[in-house]
């Protein structure tokens, strides 16, 4: 006798064959996920295991450095390493000397890309597309072919002996890529906002302090951070225009942990390495999130 499928026995039917294929499902999530916790175990390696290495190579004597492997822990702890790269070395006084040209390259840099960026991205007026493609020109000139040139303005000036050719020439050389990337985050900013502002009777410059710039806060703290790495890092400018010992960067103090003869302190050359990579490394730890909210605010246009 003939039956007809009820939709009991449909759904029964269907409900035989869902386990057997959502076990599947789960195994390949798992599969997947152990793949990408392999790949993040493996960069966490490389990334971290070239820290800990030098920290410990930090805490080695020359001898032990020099005898033993390379990849031994120290057979003593040697922490005056340290110090005598703070004072005998005087990385103390390389810090200071990095501070005193990084801080004021940066604050002038993100004045007027801020300002410029506004001008560029915010303000209507002729020519202002010419003088973006300007900017982005100097994105392309290389730091190398304009050194000569600076040092012998520099040197004619009276400036050299100072720390201002390093000043200039840092906000001279990241002053483009500022300018571009903060037009581009004033994008994101919704024209309205200026517009009513003008209704309501505000100049350029309060708009400029009062609107534009809280609205652009993250992207400032990112701007100024990757300009920071990059200035704080120079060792081609620094070592061009710093013929003074008690002018040098930490990235030129540096080279003088090699002696004469090519003898390398190599337990206070770590130290003073380390110094400057994990007090950078603190820095973007403590500023990470704000750098996150900065980059995507410049990706979203309102």
């Amino acid at each position: 006798m003939a039956t007809i499928d009820t939709p009991a026995k449909t759904s029964a039917l269907g409900s035989g064959h869902a386990p057997a294929r959502a076990p599947r499902a789960r195994r390949g999530r798992r599969g997947s996920r152990l793949w990408v916790k392999i790949v993040v175990a493996l960069l966490l390696v490389v990334e971290i295991y070239p820290m800990v290495w030098m920290f410990l190579t930090s805490l080695k004597s020359n001898d032990d450095y020099l005898n033993n492997s390379t990849w031994s822990l120290p057979t003593t702890w040697e922490w005056s390493n340290y110090t005598e790269a703070w004072t005998t070395g005087h990385i103390g006084l390389y810090v200071q000397n990095s501070l005193l040209a990084v801080v004021p390259a940066l604050a002038l840099m993100l004045l007027l890309g801020t300002a410029a960026g506004f001008a560029l991205q915010i303000m209507v007026w002729k020519g202002r597309r010419l003088t973006l493609l300007v900017f982005l020109a100097g994105m392309m000139v290389p730091p190398q072919m304009i050194l000569l040139p600076l040092f012998t303005v520099y040197f004619q000036t009276g400036l050299s002996g100072t720390l201002w050719p390093l000043i200039l020439t840092y906000t001279g050389t990241g002053l483009p890529l500022t300018v571009f990337m903060m037009a581009t985050y004033y994008r994101s900013v919704p024209r309205e906002l200026f517009e009513a502002a003008t209704i309501d009777g505000a100049g350029i410059l309060r708009a400029f302090w009062t609107i534009s710039l809280p609205l652009v806060r993250n992207a400032l703290l990112t701007v100024g951070l990757v300009q920071f790495f990059f200035i704080w890092n120079d060792l081609l400018i620094a070592l061009t225009f710093t013929n003074n010992q008690d002018l040098r960067t930490i990235q030129v103090g540096l080279l003088n942990f090699t002696g004469d003869f090519g003898a390398t302190q190599y337990g206070p050359l770590f130290a003073a390495i380390c110094i400057n990579v994990f007090g950078t490394l603190l820095i973007y730890l403590f500023l990470n999130q704000k750098v996150m909210k900065g980059l995507t605010s410049g990706a979203l246009k309102g």
